[in-house]
């Protein structure tokens, strides 16, 4: 990579209208790379999300219709404009949906054409088949495609674009090395290789990118600013060094600095993660609003709450008593209602700082007439309910 400017490419499919944390380390790698003076592309999965990748499922992916495809690409695009610089120059990032080439194929032709570089004995090797077999879980023809077509990925961004690196997590090994091989095989020995980065993990083994409230999206349309902020800032302790060092721009020696602090000290090492995270994707200018939210919400100070999520609830309903129960599920703070009732009797649900005692709980309209209600989940969760 010192001889001069390496293209490298980097896919995501295409299953929901927002990429999540889980993505973020594979951005920042496509990042790091164009500063120091080489080409990313962004691929966009518009056509292997119509068949669905199996690594590390159980069972088949949801099918998806080519509208909410086209739908998700749509918002996931937009992420990537925070990260990285687009354009026509030598190093600046493309963006390329693989939907051009492999919804134009002819099966006959394909498999004519590149179905002898495969074999059954080597497709049937790798983990994500291994796995899914080993638990006698169904893996439908489809899904078995998914890996050819991955690899036929490669093979058309080097013909395209001269690309010779693609990068992924370690979960992808095998389908990178069958793209490495198909495209040294049929681009007559070109030069190609593969480069993975570990999937990242927190340290109490929990999997990146989601939260008990569920994924913390990267859309702020799906995540408001501060509930991003609020995940960074409640990072487990020992993570906040690695953390620093993988989603950040700080300086090594100021990672090493932060993360050395111990005991109450370590909080200040988290706001500093927290903001510097949140100002590579939502941008500076969120912060002070989310600092007096904080304020508000972690030391009861009076500040602002514009940032918190909301639940509307109409005068109607409110004047009947509106269910705390279908309130922490309007919010998003919990999945069900038996999950409502457990953390109720737990003792960790609040109304306006106050314990409620049970599930039978409502909010009325007497405690919206001075405004909106604040519903809390333990003691950093919290949301507001207000008359629509």
């Amino acid at each position: 990579m010192e001889a001069g400017v390496v293209t490298a490419y980097l896919g995501f499919d295409a299953t929901a209208p927002s990429l999540h944390v889980g993505s973020l380390l594979q951005i920042m790698i496509l990042r790091h790379l164009q500063k120091s003076g080489h080409k990313p592309i962004v691929l966009l999965g518009g056509g292997t999300t119509k068949v669905g990748d199996p690594t590390g499922k159980d069972g088949s992916r949801k099918m998806l219709t080519d509208a909410d495809i086209q739908a998700n690409i749509d918002g996931i695009r937009g992420v990537f404009d925070k990260f990285l610089a687009f354009g026509e120059g030598e190093t600046d990032a493309s963006m390329v949906n693989n939907d051009e080439w492999l919804s134009s194929l002819k099966y006959l032709e394909f498999l004519r054409d590149y179905g002898t570089l495969f074999t059954i004995n080597r497709m049937l090797s790798f983990e994500s088949v291994k796995q899914r077999l080993a638990r006698e879980n169904p893996l439908t023809f489809l899904e078995f495609n998914y890996m050819i077509l991955q690899a036929y990925d490669f093979l058309e961004l080097n013909r395209r674009y001269e690309c010779t690196l693609q990068l992924g997590g370690s979960d992808q090994w095998g389908n990178m090395v069958n793209g490495v091989e198909l495209t040294r095989r049929a681009n007559n020995g070109a030069e190609v290789f593969a480069m993975t980065a570990p999937l990242i993990t927190t340290s109490d083994g929990k999997k990146m990118g989601k939260s008990e409230g569920g994924a913390m999206w990267l859309n702020e349309e799906m995540l408001p600013p501060y509930d991003y902020w609020q995940f960074w800032r409640n990072t487990n302790d020992d993570d906040v060094g690695r953390f620093l060092k993988l989603f950040t721009e700080l300086p090594l020696d100021e990672c090493d600095r932060l993360a050395s602090m111990k005991g109450a000290e370590i909080n200040a090492a988290k706001k500093v993660l927290a903001d510097e995270c949140t100002r590579m994707l939502h941008g500076g200018g969120v912060l002070a609003k989310i600092h007096e939210t904080a304020a508000s919400v972690f030391a009861g100070k009076d500040g602002s709450m514009d940032n918190l999520p909301r639940a509307g609830v109409t005068a109607e309903e409110a004047a009947a008593g509106v269910s705390v129960i279908d309130l922490y599920i309007k919010l998003g703070f919990a999945k069900s209602k038996s999950e409502c009732r457990k953390l109720i009797e737990g003792g960790g649900a609040r109304i306006n700082g106050e314990k409620i005692e049970g599930i039978d709980a409502v909010v009325t309209g007497e405690m919206l007439k001075e405004g909106a209600v604040k519903l809390s989940m333990g003691k950093k969760k919290h949301g507001l309910v207000e008359i629509q």
